[in-house]
């Protein structure tokens, strides 16, 4: 065997062939904390799976100081449980990686384990937040998933792991942010026929929306005691939150539905594409959001 012809063989053992038509779409999302990606792609995810495709959800810390009262590993192991109950409500898989909350930094082990994660996914599609936002977690995690982008086809980075051999698409999750730009949706998908998935995530994420934000936020004595008064709140938070998303990006929704479908939708999630990773079609991205039959 020429030297060429066995560094070739060499490379086929580290790169993973692109994806067949015959399987279902793989996603991973990636958030700072266990209630991020819940929050940003839940209902999304949940659509997802209801279609067979395969979703999983990391949380890149642990959560371990996001509460008033407690913190440290106990806090990490109740926020754990609580993203495990949302993967079963959304049918979707889930990890919490064990770096602690508010200590994230963009660091080439990091690097390495979100490549891997990536690659062992074999991802299609991958989600992450903006590098616009107030949390440096939230920053480091964008910064991370963007370093990882072209490292997940290099063989010869984290080598354990066999490389991909299409680069996934990459997209950001929605947010307000405007500086140094605005988000701009490039998909926006209506929820509502997920909605009751989304309340229930919200409601099983008990320590962050029934705790920690309304203490942070003053407004904790407005939580329900009550089980079906709590359940209420967070239909209310959530409605009201994602018919935002759907009402600012209304005339999106209409491109991709159709002018009386478009106006009738009440609630949406909503993603850009990321310049870097794959550059999507438009009718690759509808593949990826298998959701638009008009």
């Amino acid at each position: 065997m020429t030297r060429l012809a066995w560094s070739l063989a060499l490379l086929a053992l580290f790169i993973v062939p692109a994806r067949g038509q015959d399987r279902p779409l793989r996603i991973i999302a990636f958030g700072a904390h266990p209630d991020d990606c819940e929050l940003d792609a839940g209902g999304t995810a949940a659509r997802w799976a209801k279609l067979g495709h395969k979703v999983k959800f990391v949380s890149v810390t642990n959560g371990d100081i996001g509460h008033h009262e407690i913190a440290g590993a106990m806090l990490a192991r109740r926020r754990t449980a609580e993203v495990r109950k949302c993967a079963e409500i959304l049918g979707i898989e889930t990890e919490v990686l064990d770096n602690h909350d508010g200590e994230l930094m963009p660091t080439l082990e990091n690097r390495r384990t979100i490549t891997r994660l990536i690659r062992e996914w074999k991802a299609d599609l991958v989600l992450a937040p903006r590098t616009n936002d107030y949390h440096p977690d939230h920053r480091y995690t964008a910064v991370l998933v963007q370093d990882a982008a072209f490292m997940v086809i290099v063989p010869s980075f984290c080598p354990d792991v066999p490389a991909l051999r299409k680069n996934p698409v990459f997209m950001y999750t929605e947010d307000s942010f405007k500086k140094p730009n605005p988000f701009e949706a490039d998909v926006v998908v209506p929820i509502d026929p997920v909605i009751d998935q989304k309340v229930a995530c919200h409601d099983a994420l008990a320590s962050q929306f029934y705790e920690w934000n309304p203490w942070l936020f003053g407004y904790l004595d407005q939580v329900p005691k009550d089980e079906a008064g709590r359940l209420a709140f967070s239909r209310k938070r959530v409605n009201d939150r994602h018919a935002g998303v759907a009402n600012r990006f209304r005339g999106k929704l209409v491109d991709l539905l159709g002018d009386e479908a478009g106006k009738a939708v009440k609630y949406a999630e909503a993603f850009e594409v990321c310049e870097y990773g794959s550059q999507p079609s438009r009718d690759e991205l509808m593949k990826l959001f298998p959701f638009f039959q008009k």
